[in-house]
């Protein structure tokens, strides 16, 4: 089991321990959805080495399963202290995109649309994107719009053009694949297992 690492919010390499290691963490439970919500809840003690560090905006590496490689989760939200704890809301550090703004551009695949979104950024945008899907279609945008909002969620995104597929956020690097995870044989069947 790893523990959480506090980092500051301008924090991109991780290769340190941050502003340490929250050992004390009651629980730190990560949840995806499918192209949806990315994001972390931790409970921790307000006796706990390092909780005076934590602090809105402030990054928490977490591994969100195992052999996967730690994310980062920016923190949006902490509770009030009960009973001696507070409760840590953070999201995804993608959720950032949906603040960075990517004006109007033309592309005719996947690829490329997925690249357009990252050269038409209005402002630096430290996301590399990868897709194994060979699709081609018309993307149009044709007015400026969040980078998030344009990935999936809205009439003309990447994966209403280009779907089905999933989203796989790692760090900073964006991946739209045709399928997420691997097929290793099981089948449960009912009355079965």
């Amino acid at each position: 089991m790893s523990y959480p690492i506090l980092y500051s919010a301008a924090e991109t390499e991780y290769k340190t321990q941050g502003l340490g290691v929250l050992s004390d963490a009651i629980t730190c439970k990560i949840s995806e959805e499918r192209n949806a919500s990315y994001d972390l809840e931790m409970v921790y003690p307000v006796t706990g080495i390092h909780y005076d560090k934590i602090q809105l905006s402030c990054q928490i590496l977490a591994t969100p399963a195992d052999s996967e490689t730690p994310q980062p989760f920016r923190i949006r939200k902490i509770s009030k202290p009960i009973g001696g704890k507070v409760t840590v809301y953070a999201d995804h550090d993608s959720y950032r995109l949906s603040y960075t703004p990517v004006m109007p551009f033309k592309a005719s695949s996947c690829a490329e649309a997925l690249q357009g979104l990252v050269d038409h950024a209005a402002e630096d945008c430290p996301y590399t994107v990868y897709t194994d899907k060979s699709v081609t279609a018309e993307y149009n945008q044709t007015e400026p719009a969040s980078f998030r909002l344009r990935l999936a969620g809205t009439s003309g995104s990447i994966l209403d053009l280009y779907g089905p597929g999933d989203f796989k956020f790692d760090r900073h690097k964006i991946s739209f694949l045709a399928h997420r995870g691997e097929d290793r044989g099981v089948v449960i069947e009912y009355g079965k297992n």
